[in-house]
């Protein structure tokens, strides 16, 4: 176990996934001074259950991911900070604040790949691209749907995750996964069940409009 100083947001951080952040609340450019004088420059990223990001006062998921920084910069008015996302972890205890979250954490188990599990990554992999294809229909998508997935299975297993078309919740089941199959498993599900909630979502006429 460790203690690490935390970065509650309002999104999920996956492993193996990049992450930008405007930095210009104050405690958390305390939290970015210290973090880039350390040996590591990293920190802790968990899901906000409610409240909100700035002030402070939110409450927070127990599962989250170590965010590593490779890039910082100062506009005018804020930092600007890109991360990687890289193992999993829990939160045993929040601390206090000093004068930004904290927390002693442990690291989750890594997910150990099987080639047996590669049909079940193509299944998986197909119904997220159909997603992302259907929601690009309607909205504009952060990922495409021919978004590539890295070589290596298990960064692309939590690629795959990370870029399906799913609200915070269920990426939070996501994160939680205990073995691969798991994981590959509930993308699988979640991915096919958004799919075709987002396909009867959208009627030819909506109520109300011209004929």
């Amino acid at each position: 176990m460790t203690t690490l100083p935390m970065f509650p947001l309002g999104t999920v951080l996956f492993p193996y996934m990049p992450l930008q952040l405007r930095v210009f609340e104050e405690r958390y450019l305390v939290m970015l001074a210290k973090v880039l004088d350390a040996d590591s420059p990293e920190f802790g990223v968990v899901l906000i259950e409610r409240g909100q990001e700035v002030g402070g006062g939110e409450h927070r998921f127990g599962v989250g991911t170590v965010a590593r920084v490779t890039q910082v910069s100062a506009p005018e008015g804020y930092l600007g900070v890109i991360a990687q996302g890289e193992r999993r972890i829990e939160v045993v205890e929040w601390m206090p604040e000093d004068p930004h979250p904290q927390a002693v954490v442990r690291q989750l188990a890594d997910l150990d790949w099987d080639d047996s599990l590669l049909p079940l990554r193509e299944r998986a992999e197909a119904s997220v691209r159909r997603g992302l294809a259907l929601a690009s229909e309607f909205t504009d998508q952060e990922w495409s749907p021919e978004v590539e997935l890295s070589q290596d299975p298990v960064a692309a297993a939590w690629q795959l995750a990370a870029v399906a078309p799913l609200g915070p919740l269920d990426q939070i089941t996501l994160l939680r996964s205990e073995t691969m199959e798991a994981l590959l498993t509930a993308v699988l599900e979640l991915a096919t069940m958004a799919t075709n909630t987002l396909g009867e979502s959208w009627p030819d006429q909506a109520p109300g409009g011209p004929e």
